[in-house]
């Protein structure tokens, strides 16, 4: 598959890379991080309300949780559920907001340029991390300010960064491969032929999703029906859902990862493996930037 093959489809996303994404490109992704937030808070009651227990002491225990974690009480469930409006209304948030951020990417100086939908998806999940990271600084300020100045330490402070931090780590993983960031050595694939480099290529991108395909298939129960089902806690006085949402979030980032490089196989073929290459080099000017900044000569 060429790279002209697939360029008719980025006219239809691709935006001027000399235009600013405005303050739509921080709303947007705040708007689809408090839905999602909001969503995973209440995951009980989705669950209750979509999949409900059989068991009637899951169901009595998860029932419980939802009445301790839920921030509307007061608001009653509609369709005869433990669902709110505002649990509704964060649903239907979360694919529109998406998809809006998606569209409104416009590409930054310093990013690499994108070619397909799957390139958007990862660059607005790139957003999406930006904001996570604003809000877990914001967070641990806030911490820093109570337990230092007022000496009233929260109890969820440290628990809703790690938690944050989390999907950072995870989110960034999609972005990082969209953007060829991630680590790679060159001292043996750059004295290859370019057929050897497509044989490498391609045996690390089969690789990649075997290796996604044996821990899905070897952790799928254990993930989605011991953790996420169940809708394991921390046990803390905070008690966030970590284990129930970060498991799960593995997966289904190994699954982005893996789209994305075999994405990327298919876009890099009949690229010079040097145009790759310097992408990866911090020019002149940006060092000397670096420097000015630090205070080095």
């Amino acid at each position: 598959m060429r790279l002209s093959s697939i360029m008719p489809l980025a006219n239809l996303f691709k935006k001027s890379s000399h235009t600013s994404g405005g303050l739509q490109e921080w709303i947007t992704p705040f708007i689809f991080v408090f839905s999602a937030g909001w969503v995973i808070w209440h995951g009980p009651a989705y669950i209750l309300d979509f999949i409900p227990h059989t068991n009637e002491s899951m169901l009595a225990q998860m029932t419980e949780l939802h009445e301790r974690k839920d921030l509307t009480p007061f608001l009653p469930g509609l369709f005869g559920g433990l669902t709110d409006f505002v649990d509704w209304l964060a649903l239907f948030v979360i694919p529109i907001s998406f998809a809006m951020g998606v569209r409104s990417i416009v590409l930054a100086s310093m990013e690499y340029e994108y070619t397909t939908k799957i390139d958007l998806i990862a660059m607005f999940i790139g957003r999406i991390t930006m904001i996570l990271i604003i809000s877990m600084t914001m967070v641990m300020l806030y911490e820093v300010f109570l337990r230092y100045i007022v000496e009233k330490p929260t109890l969820w402070a440290n628990e809703l960064t790690l938690w944050i931090a989390g999907f950072v780590f995870m989110l960034s993983g999609i972005y990082a491969m969209q953007q060829r960031t991630h680590i790679r050595i060159f001292i043996i694939y750059e004295i290859l032929p370019r057929w050897a480099q497509h044989v490498c290529n391609t045996i690390w991108v089969a690789c990649l999703w075997l290796f996604t395909a044996l821990l899905v298939y070897g952790s799928y129960k254990q993930v989605f029906i011991n953790k996420f089902y169940r809708w394991e806690v921390f046990g803390t006085a905070f008690d966030p859902p970590i284990p129930a949402t970060i498991q799960p979030m593995i997966l289904i980032t190994l699954c982005l990862i893996s789209v994305q490089a075999l994405v990327n196989l298919i876009i890099d073929w009949d690229k010079d493996p040097s145009e790759m290459i310097e992408k990866d080099i911090i020019d002149e000017e940006e060092l000397e930037a670096i420097k000015k900044s630090v205070g080095a000569k």
